[in-house]
């Protein structure tokens, strides 16, 4: 089966390109890195020939939630008209569980739009919503970091190991569409303040985090429970403190 991982050089697509090249598929890389901009479309009708299905984990970045939601357009109704145009079978969508409770983030914004645009689209699909990444809370200091300093927000989550979201995906596109699948997240809730100061530890790096609903990032509407998955939600084995210890063991190398 010849599988295209849009994005496949981030965090997600890395681990997914890995879990399909053990499963011995077929895996084309899309991103600008490989020549492929999906953004304006080059390169990418070379890219999906022969493609059977597609999975797109690909993220943007903008400064406000309308600029968000035009560059997911863009994107998204680039790569469905060219995956339509090379007649894939699976279209399989990376987003984030509780994308739909979140409503001044920029970044949900965008991934709302995006489900919307994969749903209405011609091609069969999987959405397979994930709650953040292990790696997200040394993202967010280094977003947020003023010297030794970092305001975050105090979130409750249930984050998950890049390296099972991409074992996942792997699965998924090698199986029927499913339309909306089963959320998917790490096997126990975190403080992400605390997620943040173990982290920033096992790279050997001290700072001083400041928890708040005024970073900018996250206001207020995250507080409490909101942010973790729902009861049914299917759990990946992978926990914090094993992946802490494989961040301490490459630190060291």
């Amino acid at each position: 089966m010849r599988i295209a991982v849009v994005g496949g050089t981030g965090v997600a697509g890395r681990h997914t390109v890995a879990a399909l090249t053990r499963a011995g598929q077929d895996t084309v890389v899309i991103s600008r890195s490989h020549g492929v901009d999906v953004a304006i479309g080059k390169g990418l009708d070379q890219a999906l020939d022969g493609v059977d299905a597609v999975i797109d984990v690909s993220a943007v970045q903008a400064a406000d939630a309308e600029a968000t939601r035009q560059l997911f357009g863009t994107t998204t109704r680039n790569l469905l008209a060219a995956a339509q145009r090379a007649k894939v079978q699976h279209h399989v969508l990376l987003s984030i569980v509780g994308v739909d409770r979140i409503a001044g983030n920029p970044h949900y914004a965008g991934k709302r739009l995006q489900e919307d645009l994969v749903k209405a689209g011609s091609i069969p699909f999987t959405i397979q919503r994930a709650t953040q990444f292990y790696e997200f809370a040394g993202t967010v200091v280094g977003w947020m970091r003023q010297g030794d300093v970092a305001a975050i927000p105090p979130l409750l989550l249930q984050p998950i190991a890049a390296s099972d979201v991409g074992e996942v995906l792997a699965e998924i596109v090698l199986g029927s569409p499913q339309g909306r699948a089963r959320d998917l997240a790490g096997p126990e809730p975190q403080d992400f303040v605390d997620m943040a100061r173990r982290t920033m530890a096992a790279r050997g790096e001290s700072i001083r985090l400041i928890p708040t609903w005024h970073s900018g990032l996250f206001g207020i509407e995250a507080a409490g429970e909101i942010m973790l998955p729902d009861p049914d939600s299917r759990l990946a084995p992978t926990t914090f403190d094993t992946w802490l210890t494989t961040q301490r063991a490459e630190n060291k190398r």
